[in-house]
């Protein structure tokens, strides 16, 4: 097992971990000597990746639950501290999605959006800056998107919601500088569109299966997570694509959302056809547990049967 004398024992509470970057982020940290504490809502997502993590001589303890129940986020703080004496580093990793044109939405849908990435993070943050300022130091690391800086078309509402991630760090990072705290640290991490099951997942109105363009490896955002796990910055675009995107849209902020809107709505049309679906948004479904999404594999033969 590799060791970090940077994370070594350090306990890391972490979100979402059944697939993409959770289960990635976990296997990683507890790879590195790291305790991780997890939460999903899949029983046999999580069993196996507990498996997976002691076969490597790692340590990992998981919570079953959904962000979405305040309990569930507060048994999920206790866990931690009465396993392993106190969190160190927290990180809010769930995101889900519902894709299509705003009105094709249910709104019961854009609730459910709402319900998990904006209310799921503020009981998460709630929890663990709590701790932070018991104990006088910690890390909060909140997931965010491209989205929270360009909005893109045909994902309105997760959109709205990735915005609020990283308004919400910031203003409590401000917070924290009022209170006197410089010792409790809050990251912001934006991916480009990335290849993880969140796409397999998220529920779809368009009629076509989920795609966008040029998507990135999941390892480069696991990567990000890993090194604001050990320094934190407040704003942390992944990759070029999401830098520029960032720099293109702060200059010409008409453009950049005129330009991303029209790749999305192309990208959308070459996908394979497919019936709407609220995806696994309610209930988890037993599939896509991985790291990837296989997302990019699909898009080359929708790319050749054009």
């Amino acid at each position: 097992m590799e060791n970090s004398d940077e994370l070594q024992g350090k306990t890391i509470v972490i979100t979402g971990v059944s697939s993409g970057f959770g289960r990635g982020s976990s296997l990683k940290l507890a790879e590195l000597g790291a305790n991780v504490v997890g939460l999903a809502r899949r029983d046999e997502a999580l069993a196996s990746l507990s498996t997976e993590i002691a076969n490597k001589g790692g340590n990992f303890i998981s919570v079953t639950g959904d962000v979405s129940d305040p309990e569930t986020i507060q048994t999920l703080a206790t866990t931690a501290i009465s396993e392993f004496g106190g969190i160190d580093i927290w990180i809010n990793n769930v995101g889900i999605g519902a894709i299509g044109f705003f009105w094709d939405i249910p709104i019961q849908d854009h609730s459910r959006v709402i319900d998990v990435n904006l209310k799921g993070l503020v009981y998460g943050s709630h929890a663990a800056i709590k701790h932070f300022l018991a104990i006088g130091k910690g890390t909060l690391i909140n997931i965010g998107s491209i989205d929270s800086e360009v909005p893109l078309a045909m994902q309105n509402t997760y959109a709205a919601t990735k915005a609020a991630v990283f308004s919400l760090s910031r203003s409590v990072a401000e917070e924290l500088k009022l209170y006197g705290n410089d010792t409790i640290k809050i990251s912001t991490i934006m991916p480009w569109a990335v290849d993880t099951p969140w796409w397999n997942h998220a529920a779809n109105y368009t009629g076509h299966k989920p795609r966008m363009a040029a998507m990135d490896d999941p390892k480069i955002v696991i990567d990000a997570i890993i090194e604001a796990c050990k320094n934190p910055e407040s704003k942390i675009p992944v990759g070029y694509k999401a830098t520029g995107s960032n720099i293109f849209h702060r200059i010409f902020p008409g453009w950049a959302e005129q330009f991303s809107s029209k790749v999305a709505k192309k990208e959308s049309d070459k996908a394979f056809l497919t019936p709407h679906t609220t995806g696994s948004i309610y209930e988890p479904m037993p599939q896509y547990t991985g790291v990837e999404g296989g997302i990019r594999a699909r898009m080359e033969i929708e790319d050749e049967e054009e």
